[in-house]
């Protein structure tokens, strides 16, 4: 995808979406629901329903149980099957001009390498604008991440604070860093793992295709995307 994107938008091989992240899980339901899925919003998650044989065999909300034969959820979903490895900090900063030394760019993606700054974790530092319709004209929004290494976690991300320049409004943020028990084979309850500092979305691309080979037994076939590509073309024409 990096190699078939380069040249697509200027220089970089790097795309984001309009209106920002959220229009992935957007695209995927619509896709999805081309090729039949179903949808329930608003739903509150009140548990799930197995067989004898420990398997799942449906998701409840509001009295009513959906039949399935496997469950795929984020750790929020089921506390119990998971366990903290860790924490992470963030700040979202609002600006009101791009990164300094970036050439005016409207968009950034800096990492700052653990040993340049004495580290045993990477500082991510992400930079999307007005551009990508997230921001009203003229505004940036910036996100600084790193891993909790220390008690005083803000202090951390100093040394990706300094690349921003004049911030109007920051919001300081740490969660914890969650990640199943066990692979899910058991009852076909799929966890996924928390997001975790970077902000490339490399580790959770990397933590879908673990699930999709956990589920399936064998690993995605990217070749098999084209193809699929194609097809969903031909669907809108």
């Amino acid at each position: 995808v990096s190699t078939q994107s380069t040249g697509k938008y200027l220089k970089s091989p790097y795309l984001y979406p309009l209106y920002g992240l959220g229009e992935l899980p957007q695209g995927f339901a619509r896709l999805s629901a081309i090729y039949g899925g179903t949808y329930m919003l608003s739903k509150p998650f009140e548990g799930i329903t197995k067989g004898e044989d420990g398997k799942v065999t449906g998701v409840t909300s509001e009295g009513e149980t959906a039949k399935c034969k496997i469950v795929v959820a984020d750790p929020s979903y089921f506390p119990d099957k998971c366990k903290k490895v860790g924490q992470v900090v963030r700040a979202i900063c609002l600006l009101r001009e791009p990164l300094p030394n970036t050439n005016n760019s409207q968009s950034s993606q800096i990492i700052i390498p653990q040993n340049q700054v004495g580290r045993k974790s990477d500082i991510y530092v992400l930079c999307v604008s007005f551009a990508h319709n997230i921001a009203p004209q003229d505004w940036y929004v910036a996100l600084v991440s790193t891993t909790v290494e220390t008690a005083n976690p803000e202090a951390e991300l100093e040394p990706g604070m300094r690349l921003l320049g004049p911030v109007v409004e920051k919001f300081v943020s740490v969660s914890d860093i969650m990640a199943p028990n066990d692979d899910g084979k058991d009852d076909n309850v799929f966890i996924s793992s928390s997001f975790d500092a970077t902000t490339h979305f490399e580790t959770t691309c990397e933590d879908i295709i673990g699930i999709y080979e956990k589920i399936t037994g064998e690993p995605f076939n990217f070749a098999s995307l084209d193809a699929k590509l194609e097809e969903f073309k031909n669907l809108g024409e």
